[in-house]
């Protein structure tokens, strides 16, 4: 086993180390952060025998160009309908391949997703904050942000034994125009008719679109009351409005606590498909009970094991491990 070392050529907006995030820092003002598609975290790891929350490139629609000037190592990315060159070979994410010194690796958005995963077979070298590699997007802490020019140091790189090969794409790992929610906490604060109005029509996703969150362009969803709540912690998938009526959901690297009234919560079990949404998509929100929103978390559980399952044991008989 040998290091294998990238200079950034090209680096989007965004394009930052994640992980599996950092649970359980909330509580002192730290948000969890993490993939914003965790499934294709899990995917694109375990595609190359690395366990599902190990350190990964996150890509967003604004693209990444690596020269490889040292080393061979094997790589998967996963996440959305990205489009891959690696050397001469050209091919979708949702793939395995290797690349060695002197060969090029392009990544750029392809017909979907906002968001792909590149994991390289072995261990991502990149700073770790509070216990965890996983970049807070605003302040950089964490592994850090992919700027023109640094390097990328992969240690105890493995290769596999096809030069490539694809990763099954379920179509659970697909965007999401309708996501399930449960109201509230906060619905007290909208009047019926304009809960009927955020449950009945659709909102578009602006370019307002970050790791914090997304604005959504629609119906408006002015508060009804005086907003006089105190501040309260807050989770990823809140749908929050301000005061001037328009919705913004929170994502990976949402703020921890917030003043404005959550009209809903999307169901982490359609978190990801919504992250997968551009912005200029159509979106829509369909409301169910908790209990509902527990049995569908339950059923999606069990399909997310089995897919992963499968995908791990294939790594393992590419990487030999």
């Amino acid at each position: 086993m040998t290091d294998a070392v990238f200079t950034v050529v090209r680096a989007g907006p965004h394009v930052t180390y994640q992980n599996g995030g950092r649970p359980g820092m909330l509580r002192f003002g730290v948000p969890a952060s993490g993939a914003m598609d965790r499934l294709a975290l899990a995917a694109a790891n375990l595609a190359v025998g690395n366990p599902a929350g190990a350190t990964v490139i996150e890509i967003s629609a604004g693209g990444l160009v690596l020269d490889c000037v040292a080393g061979e190592v094997g790589f998967a990315v996963a996440g959305g309908g990205f489009a891959v060159t690696s050397g001469k070979e050209q091919f979708g994410s949702w793939s395995v391949a290797r690349i060695a010194a002197g060969m090029r690796l392009t990544i750029r958005p392809g017909p979907w997703g906002s968001w792909t995963c590149l994991a390289f077979a072995g261990t991502v070298d990149a700073p770790t904050w509070l216990g965890s590699k996983s970049t807070h997007g605003p302040s950089g802490l964490g592994g850090g942000k992919l700027t023109t020019g640094a390097k990328v140091r992969v240690t105890g790189t493995r290769v596999p034994s096809e030069s490539l090969s694809t990763i099954p794409c379920p179509v659970f790992a697909r965007p999401r125009h309708e996501v399930r929610v449960v109201l509230g906490p906060q619905e007290r604060f909208f009047d019926e008719e304009t809960i009927h109005a955020f449950l009945g029509q659709a909102f578009v996703l602006t370019d307002s679109y970050d790791r914090m969150g997304v604005r959504l362009a629609g119906p408006s969803l002015k508060p009804a009351a005086v907003l006089d709540m105190p501040s309260e912690p807050i989770l990823r998938g809140s749908v929050q409005v301000a005061g001037d009526g328009v919705a913004s959901v929170l994502m990976a690297d949402h703020g921890t606590t917030g003043g404005y009234p959550k009209i809903a919560t999307i169901l982490d079990e359609d978190l990801d498909g919504f992250a997968r949404l551009r912005s200029r998509n159509r979106v829509g929100f369909r409301a169910v009970t908790p209990e509902e929103a527990i049995s569908i978390r339950r059923s999606g559980d069990a399909a997310r094991r089995a897919y992963l399952a499968g995908v791990a044991a294939r790594g393992i008989a590419l990487f030999g491990q």
